[in-house]
């Protein structure tokens, strides 16, 4: 059997950080991984907050948390987003740094917070901010019936898939 041909789309700049902010926003939650160059990196699901106008990634975490530890240690951390329903895949290598900052603390709140904090007054409150350093995207351009399809039919017939989608470097 024949291997799908993706186009590749590297993008730049505007139209980079669009696509970041779509596929990221579209996923919701990430896989954030901390201790990226140990024998045991750190993988947990993180809820992200925003992906901002100039293409960093934001998410509430705690002060007393491993990830924040680590992060101190290591600034270096990866997220994989990914979102089954469109089969939309977006990996980021990122430096991240944690904020205190009450007006960033205001503007990330959500009451879904509240689960883990004492409100957002809670002195364990902080935000990661993630700054691109590398960035890949997959993602099919047909919606996920259409792509099945087009997989099913390869899978039958053996032939080759001309377009299982678009993928791509994402330079912020």
């Amino acid at each position: 059997m024949s291997e799908a041909i993706s186009p590749k789309e590297n993008l730049t700049s505007e139209q980079a950080i669009e696509k970041m902010k779509e596929l990221a926003e579209a996923a919701g939650n990430c896989f954030f991984t901390t201790n990226i160059d140990s024998n045991l990196p750190h993988t947990r699901p993180m809820a992200l907050q925003e992906v901002c106008e100039h293409g960093n990634l934001w998410f509430i975490s705690s002060s007393e948390s491993h990830k924040n530890e680590e992060i101190s240690n290591d600034a270096r951390v990866q997220l994989y987003f990914q979102n089954n329903g469109k089969y939309e895949y977006l990996y980021v290598l990122g430096e991240a740094s944690i904020h205190k900052d009450p007006a960033l603390i205001e503007k990330y709140w959500t009451d879904f917070a509240n689960a883990w904090f004492d409100g957002k007054d809670d002195p364990r409150v902080t935000i990661i901010r993630v700054k691109p350093v590398d960035s890949y995207y997959y993602e099919t351009k047909e919606n996920k019936l259409v792509a099945m399809a087009k997989m099913l039919l390869v899978a039958a017939t053996g032939a080759k898939m001309e377009d299982g989608g678009v993928e791509g470097k994402l330079e912020i």
